[in-house]
């Protein structure tokens, strides 16, 4: 919160308290004198502040179903009161404070209730709030890793996603953190993930919406994520291998990035030939390792000699996880021996005709000077 604006609330809550003070001095309640009705007049103001407080943390689904409790429960109280009022056996003074406290009361407890069960009230089926929440099946929640990962932009830019991204602010605070981090790898991080934030808001295929929804009861992002996505009935973007598996435990769809990028990888099948630059030896003997563009991993048998060289080999086998793809092949030595053998002969048949040649004008030579 900018410091302007912070202090404009510390300005406003100080005249709140002063004006409730005022007042309770003015009307003296229950005939108290003038400092004692000043001080509960301070008191009360406190006490409202700092529930004000507690209300603006809270999301709007929590304070929509939080006011209709308290609604609620005001109006059973006042119908209590009215009994109660009816009642020859209760002196004046004792009806004069349930009518105070019995509303009070059962507007604490409305609202209590309300804010507790507001997770069960599915907003979306109001009319009113349809237009201000994502839509059933459309809304897609960004994650933070997925944010900074930056693929889905890209993604994004190319036509392959449109509709509404979600983005709650839990996710956002969080982005800020990393952004915030003292660690410099971490603050580029976080850094770039708020740059493709605002590359996502300004195209026009998507619709990037801010929500200020929260999971209380949920204390991980994650968790709260997956709670958020269960209310909204939505789908999760992420490249984060936990969260995917974790989301599809709990029956939320999950929409990986990691999965796409394999989908769009070339598809080799075993047979095939491929040329590879052996980068370092493998964990297996005699084996070697090699990465194609995309960052896939191709284990090579045979090729440990062959490290910091580029060599053609065969596919044998490919595995394929959400976690990636890895690709298994094999040198042939015996092809490259072959190969280097017919790479030999022809300079040894050069060789040998440079030898005849040289013999033959050294017999010219002899045959010249018999004559």
């Amino acid at each position: 919160m900018p410091h302007a604006k912070r202090t404009d609330f510390v300005v406003a809550r100080v005249v709140f308290i002063i004006l409730l003070a005022g007042v309770a001095a003015i009307s003296r309640p229950l005939g108290l004198a003038p400092p004692l009705a000043t001080l509960i007049g301070v008191a009360i103001g406190t006490v409202v502040i700092a529930l004000e407080g507690k209300l603006r943390k809270a999301g709007l689904r929590q304070l929509i179903v939080g006011t209709v409790g308290m609604l609620i429960g005001s109006l059973t109280g006042l119908l209590l009161v009215v009994l109660l009022s009816h009642n020859s056996f209760l002196h004046q003074s004792a009806v004069l404070f349930f009518q105070l406290v019995v509303p009070l009361s059962f507007s604490y407890v409305g609202l209590v209730v309300g804010v507790s069960k507001a997770e069960l009230v599915n907003l979306n089926q109001i009319g009113i709030f349809s237009s201000d929440a994502p839509s059933h099946h459309s809304a897609k929640l960004l994650d933070t890793s997925v944010i900074i990962d930056g693929r889905i932009a890209d993604v994004a830019d190319a036509g392959f996603l449109d509709g509404e991204l979600v983005v709650p602010q839990f996710v956002l605070r969080e982005l800020q953190l990393v952004a915030d981090s003292s660690d410099s790898t971490k603050r580029n991080r976080g850094r770039r993930g708020l740059d493709v934030l605002q590359r996502l808001q300004k195209m026009a295929q998507v619709d990037v919406r801010l929500v200020d929804e929260d999971i209380p009861h949920a204390k991980e992002v994650d968790l709260k994520l997956i709670e958020l996505a269960k209310l909204y009935r939505g789908r999760i973007v992420t490249n984060d291998f936990n969260l995917n598996k974790v989301a599809q435990v709990h029956g939320v769809e999950v929409m990986n990035i990691n999965e796409l990028a394999n989908a769009l990888k070339p598809i080799v099948l075993p047979g095939e030939s491929m040329r590879v630059f052996i980068l370092k030896e493998g964990k297996e003997h005699s084996q070697g390792v090699a990465y194609l563009d995309d960052g896939t991993m191709v284990v090579v048998d045979n090729a440990r000699r062959y490290i910091s060289r580029t060599i053609d080999i065969t596919v044998t086998s490919v595995l394929q996880t959400t976690a990636g793809k890895m690709i298994f092949g094999k040198f042939d030595e015996r092809g490259e021996r072959s190969s280097q053998g017919a790479g030999e002969r022809p300079s040894a048949t050069v060789a040998s005709a440079q030898h005849a040649a040289a013999g033959a004008v050294s017999g010219s030579g002899k045959e010249a000077r018999a004559v």
